[in-house]
């Protein structure tokens, strides 16, 4: 009977190797003879390649091609050298030319605008082609784009709330490390009710920023943060218990990216899945900094 599953289409399950013949027809005069020493030497044969997979070199994710952990966490740590050195650029930008925000005679919001809105049109293109062709070129240009948006938008927190930069970034780094201990001890997991929970939140909290911001757009409140300040429950700002809420959402959103990279590494993807899986990283952790530095903003400034 045919097979049917395409991956035993290859010539490799249908071609019969070099140096094994058929065993001689039953009843011939020593044919059982014949097939003993067969299989003697098929075992052979077997016992030394194994040996030999064994005493050979492991194979990484260039000769394999195929996408590993290890090629994933080389790639996502490229992309944020790239980031951090396009935020270098994005914060002397913004300050006009010098790297204390206090020293800053004027300050330019281009950076945080151009950074801004190439980043999100690079993902977006990014994410839809993605499935017919992956463009590193594409993702190399959205980690710049973002080190821009982030170096810019870091100088201008840091001109209103000296030090909050450094706040943020650890913090960021906490959460990101902590995140990523529980999932490789395996205490925290992708679960199907988690992340319809998850879905669900991340729809509410998109409207929930579209009103803020329309509102803030509209001149419907005169508040730097909108509704995240103008509104106050038990005497804490709705900012606080929103950013908190973000910050778990945020982190469980780097718990899908770890699972669907070893997913990926699983199903033995191909090596360039390696730079969606670090693709995404960079994302949630942007989004994780950006929510954090404004929780702090906010925190700092109701004391």
């Amino acid at each position: 009977m045919a097979l049917n599953n395409p991956a035993f289409d290859n010539p490799a399950f249908k071609q019969q190797r070099p140096g094994l013949t058929p065993p001689a027809a039953p009843g011939s005069q020593g044919g059982a003879a014949a097939a003993t020493a067969q299989h003697a030497s098929v075992n052979a044969a077997q016992q030394a390649h194994l040996e030999g997979l064994y005493a050979a070199p492991s194979a990484g994710a260039v000769e394999t091609d195929r996408m590993t952990v290890e090629d994933t966490v080389v790639k996502t740590v490229g992309l944020f050298a790239i980031l951090v050195a396009t935020a270098v650029v994005g914060w002397f930008w913004t300050l006009g030319g010098t790297i204390n925000p206090l020293e800053a005679e004027s300050m330019s919001l281009m950076p945080v605008i151009i950074g801004g809105l190439a980043g999100f049109v690079l993902a977006m293109v990014v994410i839809f082609t993605s499935r017919k062709k992956i463009r590193p070129a594409l993702i190399f240009g959205y980690a710049a784009a973002e080190g821009l948006f982030i170096g810019g938008i870091s100088a201008v927190f840091e001109f209103q709330w000296p030090g909050i930069v450094l706040q943020a970034t650890l913090a960021t780094l906490a959460v990101v490390g902590v995140t990523l201990a529980l999932f490789a001890s395996g205490k925290i997991r992708a679960s199907k009710r988690a992340t319809k929970i998850f879905l669900v939140a991340m729809v509410g909290y998109l409207v929930f920023s579209l009103v803020n911001v329309g509102m803030m757009l509209f001149g419907a409140t005169d508040s730097a943060f909108g509704l995240r300040t103008d509104i106050t429950i038990a005497g804490i700002p709705l900012g606080v218990i929103v950013g908190v809420f973000v910050v778990i959402m945020a982190a469980y959103s780097l718990v899908l990216d770890f699972d669907q990279i070893q997913q990926g590494v699983r199903n033995g993807a191909p090596r360039k899945f390696g730079w969606m899986g670090a693709f995404g990283i960079m994302v949630t952790v942007v989004w994780l900094y950006v929510e954090i530095l404004r929780l702090i903003a906010i925190l700092r400034g109701n004391n």
